[in-house]
């Protein structure tokens, strides 16, 4: 909890790590860790689990508390730890954000809920409650608006900022680079704001952004770190060289529904023990591996 205190210093390129599962489905808590420290050593910024790339609508909320602990534990006062703690239940949802202060987390994510598709009113509604149950904790909004069917509209966050002083930011993974932008002018420039969608995370720089929670870091950790340092070190063209480097690999995350790629190539460099997804996902199919093959190819320096 060493950044709770103070959420501006949580910058950079935070890994939204996958969670590995063994061949028959169960949690893998020994290869969860492994990723963890192998992430601290690549450099990335800060660690997240529970976010979509880790499957949390497949797990139960015990399962997901036990994999929140094991990150907690390897990634100490190291990084700044931001698991997500959003379901589509109320209860749930402060439940696991319980437990997520608990363990020391510096801040948490908590997706929109899903399914429902609450209007803005039960929006700003669902946040405020999360956030006076927690007046210390930094709620970060996260923002999907493809995985689950609501958008929240720059007006409710600014709503929420003014209202909550716990609201500290706003993941958002939506391609409307406009939302982007009249999030920060409604909220102020100071208000913290991550982009998990990938070939967005340069781009948010340059309007002020704080950093990015990109898929992208399962696979090229150093490399998705380093963009972010050489932009912010005034190295753009770095940056820039960077940020098309990684193209290859953005489109082999999402060759077929991530995080089934990303978890195929864990497995194959030997870093989790196995691909496995859970139902409703499936692992790669032979036209997505051979797709997987060739884009990994292009990009083999970055994920080594």
């Amino acid at each position: 909890m060493k950044y709770r205190s103070d959420p501006a210093a949580i910058r950079g390129s935070i890994a939204p790590v996958v969670t590995p599962f063994t061949a028959d489905g169960a949690l893998d808590l020994a290869s969860l860790r492994g990723l963890v420290r192998w992430q601290l050593g690549q450099g990335s910024h800060g660690v997240s689990i529970g976010g979509s790339t880790g499957e949390p609508g497949a797990q139960s909320a015990e399962e997901r508390i036990a994999a929140m602990a094991a990150v907690a534990e390897e990634v100490g006062d190291r990084v700044p730890f931001l698991p997500g703690t959003g379901s589509a239940k109320l209860d749930e949802t402060l439940l696991l954000t319980a437990e997520a202060e608990r363990l020391g987390a510096d801040a948490v994510l908590v997706i929109t809920p899903y399914y429902a598709r609450p209007g803005q009113e039960a929006l700003f509604r669902w946040y405020s409650t999360i956030a006076t149950e927690f007046p210390g904790l930094p709620i970060v909004i996260y923002n999907v608006p493809s995985r689950t069917a609501v958008d929240i509209a720059p007006e409710t966050v600014a709503r929420l900022r003014h209202a909550h002083d716990n609201i500290a930011g706003i993941k958002e993974t939506t391609r409307d680079f406009e939302h982007f932008s009249q999030v920060l002018h409604r909220c102020g420039r100071d208000f913290l704001m991550w982009s998990g969608i990938e070939l967005l995370c340069l781009p948010l720089l340059a309007i002020g952004g704080t950093g990015f929670v990109s898929a992208a870091a399962n696979l090229a950790p150093a490399a998705v770190a380093r963009m972010y340092t050489a932009y912010t070190e005034g190295d753009h063209r770095t940056a820039l060289d960077l940020h098309y480097a990684l193209h290859p690999l953005v489109e082999l995350l999402f060759v077929e529904t991530n995080p089934a790629p990303a978890k195929w190539v864990l497995e194959q460099r030997g870093r989790i023990a196995s691909g496995h997804v859970r139902p409703p996902l499936i692992p790669p199919t032979p036209a997505g591996i051979t797709r997987i093959e060739a884009l990994l190819a292009d990009c083999e320096e970055l994920t080594r």
